[in-house]
């Protein structure tokens, strides 16, 4: 009786065994993903994002790459051989404005468009006071239109705030933010101060300088000219100069090329705060 009972209980062990074995299979295998997921297009795309995109690819063709080839003047040599920084289309006539120091002591500059087409260009007026210079292209073809001009009197700050540019090379980068600070001071190249500097905490970066400032609406309020960093990189603390001092020193460094001084001085007012570089 005893030696039954024994064997009883020593199949029904070995049928439980069986059963629970195979369980790891039995019980996940059905839920192992084995086929390629099938991606969704998301159509949900924020009204915010939607308005970004649609500035970005409206304003974006009208920036460029402005570089100094130093071997060559041949526009099909590698834009990179030399210094690059920013500029954007100004006028119709294929004005580009940029700052002073991305074209200071260059030698033949291009301007590289969204397309790829690389012109040459040359230098038609520049203020180191205000770090900023007109260049022309001088090769004929199609332009992208010109940046509409905004407001840069009646900012405030927490307003959004885009740079587009080329930071360390890589053309047409679009990095966001706000306006961090106004009625600040910077020191030019020249060592003159440039007053009512706009601070942003949109990333700007070595290739930038140049390269506009845009609101929402995708107008011009300032220039990207420097940043605050020890690294030499980006620190969230960027300054662009105001559109309002472009708009006066622009036109008139294409009528007569070099600044003078009594528009120069016109075009500065004192600032209420002050910020170094």
């Amino acid at each position: 009786m005893y030696g039954r009972l024994k064997r009883l209980i020593l199949i029904a062990s070995l049928i439980l065994l069986g059963i629970g074995a195979p369980r790891p299979y039995v019980t996940y295998q059905p839920y192992s993903a084995t086929a390629v997921y099938i991606v969704e297009t998301r159509d949900d795309v924020a009204e915010i994002e939607r308005a970004t995109v649609a500035m970005f690819e409206r304003v974006s063709p009208s920036v460029v790459q402005v570089a100094d080839t130093p071997s060559s003047g041949d526009s099909d040599s590698d834009e990179d051989s030399g210094k690059s920084g920013t500029g954007f289309v100004w006028d119709g006539a294929g004005h580009v404005v940029t700052n002073y120091h991305v074209v200071q002591n260059t030698k033949f500059l291009t301007v590289k468009f969204v397309s790829g087409d690389i012109r040459k260009a040359s230098i038609v007026g520049v203020s180191p006071d205000d770090d900023l210079a007109v260049i022309l292209i001088d090769d004929e073809g199609p332009l992208p239109p010109p940046i509409a001009l905004g407001n840069s009197e009646s900012l405030k700050v927490g307003q959004a705030a885009f740079a587009i540019g080329n930071p360390f090379g890589l053309d047409q980068s679009l990095t966001s933010g706000i306006i961090s600070g106004l009625k600040r001071r910077l020191s030019s190249i020249s060592g003159h101060d440039i007053t009512n500097v706009i601070q942003t905490d949109a990333a700007i970066n070595p290739g930038n300088s140049g390269g506009p400032l845009v609101d929402s609406a995708g107008r011009l309020i300032g220039v990207n000219t420097a940043i605050y960093a020890r690294s030499g990189s980006n620190a969230g603390v960027g300054f662009a100069i105001p559109v309002e001092i472009i708009n006066r020193v622009v036109p008139e460094l294409i009528r007569t090329g070099p600044m003078p001084t009594v528009l120069r001085e016109k075009a500065h007012t004192q600032p209420d705060q002050i910020q170094s570089r």
